[in-house]
């Protein structure tokens, strides 16, 4: 009976190891979502100000009289 204790003790830090595990899990599932959200944000922002930037090339190259070569 004196391996008892000690089996208890080994169920009980399995039980909280697999607790902490699946919080850990969680958090960092979420973390990931928001990682993707704010990678799509920055490359749409991205996107539109490179859409910006040439557009006001071809304005500026427009008003100039200057041809395109492409």
């Amino acid at each position: 009976m004196s391996y008892l204790p000690s089996a208890l003790l080994v169920v009980l830090g399995l039980v909280l190891l697999v607790l902490i595990f699946v919080h850990v899990v969680k958090a960092l599932r979420g973390f990931r979502r928001t990682v993707s959200m704010v990678s799509t944000n920055a490359q749409d922002r991205t996107g539109l100000l490179r859409a910006r930037s040439a557009a006001l090339r071809v304005a500026i190259d427009e008003r100039r009289g200057v041809r395109s070569t492409k």
